[in-house]
């Protein structure tokens, strides 16, 4: 990969038909993980909640059903072609980045998962998330830490395993071409910190193994896989010899750490 600025669009651009099946796994395998932590939270009847960057369906409709008629779910995308415009919450096309905060000091509880950590400009992002908060309102923010953990296959036994892990390490050169902080997931405690919230904690979610790994490995590897091959980090035999091996049930996948972290802006 030739040294040069990073690009600014998204790798795994929600355009992409790969998305919707992402979108799916990434929900099988983390919803209930960021269910419980609003459970933590409190989040309830009444709450005003926004879901940044949503991407899928799962998230927006869980918090509807928490909050209930007496509450308000806003989930905003910069593509939200995966939401439902008639479903039990409101969409809304919105950049994180670029566009100020919807109905800022409003909000209850602000949620963002797996979108910072894509977001060159992550610092002026969660400002913006941390100004649409209330006094007193929570942020949860949950982003993978791919250096803490790099490895798609933890029991590299045999050529398979060696072949995934090579072309996860080429992944992970794409993410950060394209503005992706692959260690940003260990500093949410801290940046929640300095961005002036109180009560912070964190906590983190490690899959592995099961079909619902090879799903997403198969979705995303598809997705980037003109990418990869442009970059000269692999070659489309390479690429067919590892979607063979995920779909035969030949490996046992994982993820990067899921590090979830929360904070409350102070009531003054």
């Amino acid at each position: 990969m030739p040294a040069s600025a990073p690009e600014q669009r998204y790798l795994l651009d929600n355009a992409r038909a790969e998305a919707g099946e992402r979108f799916v796994a990434l929900a099988e395998l983390f919803d209930g993980v960021t269910r419980g932590h609003f459970d933590r939270l409190g989040v309830g009847p009444g709450w005003r909640c926004w879901e940044a960057g949503a991407g899928g369906r799962g998230i927006p409709e869980a918090l509807a059903a928490a909050v209930g008629p007496t509450g308000y779910v806003l989930a905003t995308d910069i593509n939200p072609a995966w939401l439902d415009p008639h479903g039990t919450y409101e969409v809304r096309r919105h950049d994180v980045v670029a566009d100020p905060p919807p109905e800022p000091g409003t909000f209850d509880l602000v949620h963002a998962r797996l979108v910072l950590i894509h977001v060159p400009d992550r610092a002026r992002a969660l400002a913006t998330m941390v100004a649409a908060l209330r006094p007193g309102g929570r942020l949860l923010v949950e982003d993978a830490d791919t250096e803490l953990q790099p490895l798609v296959c933890l029991d590299e036994t045999g050529p398979a395993q060696q072949r995934a892990n090579r072309l996860r390490s080429a992944f992970r050169e794409l993410m950060t071409h394209r503005g992706a902080d692959l260690r940003y997931g260990r500093t949410l405690p801290r940046t929640l910190r300095a961005a002036g919230l109180i009560d912070v904690a964190a906590a983190g979610s490690f899959p592995v193994g099961g079909t619902v790994c090879d799903r997403l490995e198969i979705a995303s590897i598809r997705q980037v896989r003109a990418e990869l091959v442009a970059a000269r980090l692999t070659d489309d035999a390479e690429i067919d010899a590892h979607l063979a091996a995920v779909a035969a049930g030949e490996l046992d996948l994982t993820l990067a750490p899921l590090i979830s972290a929360w904070g409350r802006r102070p009531d003054r």
